[in-house]
């Protein structure tokens, strides 16, 4: 049974599960969750695009199941909440809710996010390899000009994972086929499979097996040193915001290009600053921002070696970001009904540490 908000009266019936959505949803999606979950009631509420916004309490009521990016303002008022399905990667919009306290497992977007900004990894290669930025300048001013710098290829050069998650992976694969070196950073030196992880069929690097070199901690120095363009793909965390400082960039060749589609305050804001003033790299590409919307006065801004975009490499506007989202969602409430591992589901630790 689908009930929309505004549809009629909700009934409570025995039912394996009912569900409250608070996103978009087409009849398509709806059936694939009513598919994944027989007899389930679903109920669909207004979407919830801001922290403060509430949902009708009666829809709320009796719900087992909560499909949402932002939980609603008024979550006190459910009463039977057991697990909530995050449409995003990210997860610290419930940090200051009761989820342990209350017993309430979550599940996350990741992997719907990978394909789209590893799409925004390569054409931010290209872009630098290029140097697109000059051309687009010739262009604008009419100026005819066939420099050898326009004309280098990726072919063969190496590029860098901070961080190994589906980002990378995904990255990894596409790299694979443009015939890149594939490094990768990782916390203890290796490589492992991922498990009950959202990955597109046919996508990414779910064994692990791409990268041709993984490096540890204490050989940072080497990693830094040898690439010719360094991804940023960590989670933001009490433990890797301000990771890269004056320090690490320094240890970046000059013809290094960093990319960043994680999160800006991994990297040191001031050392940024100083390291594209002082042209100690070739430039950089963010799509993530130290304030949003970066203000107009901000000094990134005006630096002729930065590429920066609103931070829409995710493509969360595609009808694709719908379509994965409905993926993980109605492959987890049949798992749910199920009592099976979920996908996506985040630890007790992450959960302490959000």
């Amino acid at each position: 049974m689908v009930q929309r908000a505004g549809q009629g009266t909700l009934q409570v019936t025995d039912r394996p599960l009912t569900i409250l959505i608070s996103l978009e949803a087409n009849e398509a999606e709806l059936q694939q969750v009513q598919d994944a979950c027989p007899g389930c009631e679903i109920r669909v509420g207004p979407r919830v695009k801001k922290r403060h916004e509430e949902l009708p309490v009666e829809l709320m009521r009796g719900a087992e199941a909560l499909l949402c990016e932002f939980p609603p303002a008024n979550f006190d008022q459910f009463d039977q909440l057991r697990w909530i399905q995050l449409s995003s990667a990210g997860y610290t919009q419930i940090q200051h809710l009761p989820i342990l306290e209350q017993g309430i497992r979550v599940t996350n977007g990741l992997g719907n996010f990978d394909l789209p900004i590893a799409e925004w990894n390569v054409m931010m290669m290209l872009m630098w390899q290029r140097d697109m930025l000059t051309q687009l300048r010739n262009q604008t001013n009419a100026t005819w000009d066939r420099a050898p710098e326009f004309q280098s290829d990726l072919f063969g050069r190496t590029i860098g994972f901070y961080g190994y998650g589906g980002i990378a992976r995904a990255t990894a694969r596409l790299a694979q086929a443009l015939h890149l070196q594939v490094w990768a950073m990782t916390r203890d030196g290796t490589v492992k499979a991922r498990e009950r992880v959202y990955c597109v069929p046919g996508t990414g690097d779910p064994e692990g097996n791409l990268p041709d070199r993984v490096f540890a901690p204490e050989e940072l120095e080497e990693f830094l040193g040898g690439v010719d363009y360094l991804f940023v793909t960590l989670p933001l965390s009490p433990a890797t915001e301000g990771l890269l400082g004056e320090r690490e960039l320094q240890m970046l060749k000059p013809s290094a290009v960093l990319i960043n589609p994680a999160r800006a305050r991994i990297v040191d804001e001031q050392a940024l600053l100083k390291c594209l003033r002082e042209q100690w790299i070739r430039g950089a590409s963010f799509d993530v921002h130290y304030a949003y919307p970066l203000p107009p006065e901000h000094p990134l801004w005006a630096m002729p070696n930065i590429i920066l975009t609103c931070h829409i490499s995710g493509s969360c506007a595609s009808p694709h970001f719908s379509e994965r989202i409905y993926d993980i969602f109605a492959h987890n409430c049949g798992a749910f009904v199920r009592n099976e591992p979920l996908m996506n589901e985040l630890s007790d630790s992450q959960l302490r540490g959000c």
